[in-house]
């Protein structure tokens, strides 16, 4: 009796035990911090009021630096929509992680970041634009966009099984988030959670509600907007020039009842405008219709014509960034009502960088800085100091080994990219000095010329290759608008010199060869024929 009588004390001294260490176990997962990382596409660091350029507000999106840190240097890798994203999952060059352009297919079979925090207990949600085919592995819920998708009545994915949302699609993609956050996650878990808006992705099809926003405001185009790209002969050869190859249709509404204004691209404009429903559409009109009137009117030819284009992509393009800016608001209130403010990493950046003119341009690719250069603000209460600027070298590889260093995973000896916590967090006693940069997807749309290059504090390299032959060099603290290649000026001699150089560190360190190239661009080729 007295053996049973221990013997029944030692069970529940066990079981006790076992429910403490597991309060503990519990308690440690739910300190470990929350993730959100908030993606837009083609969202130019110039068009966020934290940067000062004056364009626009963005209020909530400002909030993130406000209360967090801003990147003044954060840049990609390859500066197009899908190869970014595989770079952000992989913390691997595109490369290495097999996707170089965005007609090549993804292998989500290969390790990447959220599969990592997945297996160490995280729950785990894709919500919006990915634009790499198939089912994203590493979530436990996916509800995804496919390919680029579409602003009015999306289509969205979930868990593999299509259905189409009613309703605009920055909104659709904001309450997709929130319900997640408030009915599917499992509320003991760490969390992270991927946000990715379409917005403000080319056609640039505006809310409703933000139709007439800035109407009294005329934009003055950038100093060198009418580059005539003088020594830089394959900048000479783009097809993304705003007055040249912005369609009047596809890219700026202009479809007219009468059908008289006859476009490449007005076909597929006219399959965008449809989807809207009959109230949105009278609203539409009413907005649009009297501006078709008057552009038919005037005839504008030249400069005239090339002013009045930029304007109208300018009013367009920012209307669809203010619909972002009100859902990362959405998302931040959300945090804050529910006490998760504290623990909870917020991230807000864009796919890449983007042209609101310069050069002439819209669209991306080249590795000149407007699209090489991407926003990135970040706040996190328990680690970074509100109002931390950083002006380090920081690039997209960086953020798979930082979520993977603030979760408390090990990060994999693969990885390419550097955790920032220590650099955002002011503990950082060295960093990088330069980055690397290529570019794969020619012959393609916009007509960009391979290229590869590195990036230093001051100085940029650019080799652009296939069926040319090119090198440009820069001085950015002189000429930070990279409007005059010295690559030839003998009183650059000796950077050119020490670039050559930290191109070839920059390829060896990463893995990078001509017998790579030339096996990415016979790939590249049998695909764009098939």
């Amino acid at each position: 009796m007295k053996n049973t009588s221990l013997i029944v004390i030692a069970i529940l001294m066990l079981c006790f035990s076992c429910k403490e260490d597991k309060k503990e176990e519990v308690s440690e997962k739910q300190e470990r911090p929350n993730i959100i990382f908030i993606m837009s596409d083609d969202h130019a660091y110039q068009a966020i009021s934290a940067y000062g350029k004056g364009l626009n507000h963005t209020p909530n999106i400002d909030r993130i630096a406000k209360e967090g840190a801003i990147f003044n240097r954060g840049f990609v890798t390859n500066s197009i929509c899908a190869p970014s994203r595989a770079v952000l999952l992989t913390g691997k060059h595109s490369f290495i992680n097999g996707k170089v352009d965005n007609v090549s297919p993804f292998n989500w079979d290969q390790d990447n970041f959220a599969k990592a925090l997945q297996k160490s207990g995280y729950q785990t949600a894709m919500i919006g634009k990915i634009h790499l085919d198939g089912l994203p592995q590493g979530f436990d819920y996916s509800n995804v966009l496919p390919g680029q998708g579409l602003y009015y009545s999306p289509i969205f994915i979930e868990n593999g099984e299509k259905r189409t949302y009613p309703g605009y699609i920055t909104q659709v993609t904001t309450d997709i988030a929130l319900d997640w956050l408030e009915n599917k996650r499992e509320k003991e878990k760490p969390f992270l959670m991927m946000y990715h808006q379409k917005a403000p992705h080319r056609t640039w099809m505006p809310e409703i509600k933000y139709l007439t926003l800035m109407d009294s405001v005329t934009f003055d185009p950038p100093a060198n907007f009418f580059d005539d790209y003088e020594g830089r002969p394959a900048a000479a050869k783009q097809e993304m020039s705003i007055f040249e190859d912005m369609d009047v249709v596809y890219d700026l509404k202009m479809l007219d009842k009468e059908g008289e204004i006859k476009t490449k691209y007005r076909p597929y404009f006219q399959k965008k405008y449809d989807r809207m429903t009959d109230e949105q559409k009278v609203a539409w009109d009413a907005y649009y219709d009297p501006i078709i009137a008057d552009f038919k009117s005037k005839n504008l030819q030249g400069k005239a014509l090339a002013k009045w284009k930029y304007n109208r992509y300018m009013h367009d393009y920012l209307r669809t960034v203010q619909s972002v800016d009100d859902g990362v608001g959405e998302v931040l209130d959300y945090l804050k009502a529910n006490g998760l403010e504290e623990n909870t990493i917020v991230v807000y950046t864009s796919d890449q960088g983007f042209y609101l003119g310069e050069h002439g341009w819209f669209d991306k690719r080249f590795m000149y800085e407007e699209s090489f250069r991407t926003p990135l603000l970040v706040k996190y209460p328990k680690e970074i100091k509100p109002g931390t600027v950083i002006n380090e070298l920081v690039q997209n590889i960086d953020f798979a080994p930082t979520f993977l260093d603030y979760a408390g995973v090990d990060i994999s000896k693969d990885i390419q990219g550097e955790s920032f916590r220590k650099l955002v967090k002011g503990e950082a006693s060295e960093w990088r000095d330069a980055i690397y940069y290529t570019y794969y997807e020619f012959p393609g749309e916009h007509h960009v010329k391979r290229h590869h290059g590195v990036r230093t504090d001051r100085y940029k390299l650019i080799h652009f290759y296939y069926d040319i032959d090119q090198w440009e060099l820069y001085d950015l603290e002189k000429d930070p608008s990279e409007m005059h290649n010295v690559y030839n000026n003998p009183e650059y001699a000796g950077v050119k010199k020490d670039m050559h150089k930290q191109l070839e560190n920059m390829r060896t360190k990463y893995g990078d060869n001509d017998e790579r190239d030339k096996q990415n661009l016979e790939h590249y080729l049998e695909v764009i024929k098939e």
